[in-house]
């Protein structure tokens, strides 16, 4: 049994939230001795950099390694490059104003740290999530690890794709100050001009959600405690999205991070421009169609015309614009 087995008792009688939508959130997720262990670590507690590339650098020696990422960039001198004039260049992706990079830790020398690693990747912590999801572990691959996000990281509201089953996240920050820092992640849903997406989404499995434009939704809360965790099983209304703004030079935003992904999943893509419905479209108008881009109507025209006009008590009749 791990040290660290206490977890799953706390995950197992945790009550559901409902708001914004269905998920485990827990305070205190560590004892006090355990967590303090953790944030005070070598490899969590980093010293303060003078520039981006020193920092950088700093978290390769201490065992980080730039990954693949959502909303996240691998190349260091073009994160750089950007940072140096944050938010006027590229991005990568058509929702979001930015990005950032994030780092895992992938060489861990702190005892408590690989104890810890191998409790989130085992099968008793992992069986606890899926249960409380009614998930089948079997059906699934393991991925967690500990994590750096820098500065500019931003993933716009989005409900995750299909093929994850659950996703956690704990906060680690080291910082005293970090429930106050403008990095955590916001739970969100669509305003009402937009609701008819998670109809979409609800009438058309084959096709994948997408992440959505900022003025799409509205933040119903943030996790900024620290020694929290969020657990949830992605559905068509698990909106969250995190904008990172913070000076990465002095402290990091540090979290455990971890999914369960289905084994057999396949999706058509599906953009966020193909989901834009223009306020003159309500589903009293028959002429809605025709207001369409081309290459939205192309792509989509079966399956809205079947489910966004013919679902018309699901959806209503006001919320289109």
């Amino acid at each position: 049994m791990s040290k660290f087995s206490y977890l799953i008792d706390k995950i197992n009688v945790a009550p559901y939230t409902n708001e914004p939508f269905k998920h485990v959130y827990i305070e205190n997720l560590f004892s006090d001795k355990d967590f303090q262990e953790i944030i005070t670590s070598n490899e969590i507690s980093t010293p303060k950099a003078l520039s981006d590339q020193e920092l950088i650098e700093g978290l390769k020696e201490k065992g980080y390694k730039v990954i693949h990422f959502p909303g996240c960039i691998t190349n260091v001198k073009q994160y750089i490059k950007w940072h140096s004039s944050k938010g006027k260049t590229t991005r990568t992706h058509s929702a979001c104003e930015g990005f950032g990079m994030v780092m895992r830790l992938f060489k861990k020398r702190t005892k408590i740290l690989i104890r810890l690693e191998e409790f989130l990747l085992s099968e008793e912590f992992n069986l606890a999530i899926a249960e409380k999801f009614n998930i089948q572990l079997a059906d699934c691959k393991i991925d967690g690890g500990i994590q750096k996000y820098l500065d500019g990281y931003e993933i716009s509201p989005h409900p995750d794709v299909r093929k994850k089953a659950a996703t956690y996240m704990v906060n680690i920050n080291p910082s005293d100050a970090s429930e106050a820092s403008d990095y955590h992640t916001h739970y969100l849903k669509f305003k009402s001009s937009k609701t008819y997406v998670y109809k979409f989404w609800e009438y058309n499995s084959d096709y994948d959600r997408d992440w959505v434009p900022w003025n799409w939704c509205e933040t119903i809360k943030q996790q900024n405690r620290n020694n929290s965790i969020v657990i949830f099983s992605p559905s068509n209304d698990t909106m969250h999205a995190v904008k990172a703004d913070y000076n990465h030079l002095t402290t990091q935003r540090t979290q455990l991070y971890g999914n369960l992904w289905y084994l057999n999943s396949e999706t058509k893509p599906l953009k966020w421009e193909q989901l834009q419905i223009p306020s003159a479209a309500t589903e009293s108008n028959a002429n809605w169609k025709k207001i369409l881009k081309a290459d939205a109507l192309s792509t989509v025209k079966s399956t809205m015309k079947k489910h966004l006009i013919n679902r018309r008590d699901d959806i209503g009749t006001t919320n289109m614009d």
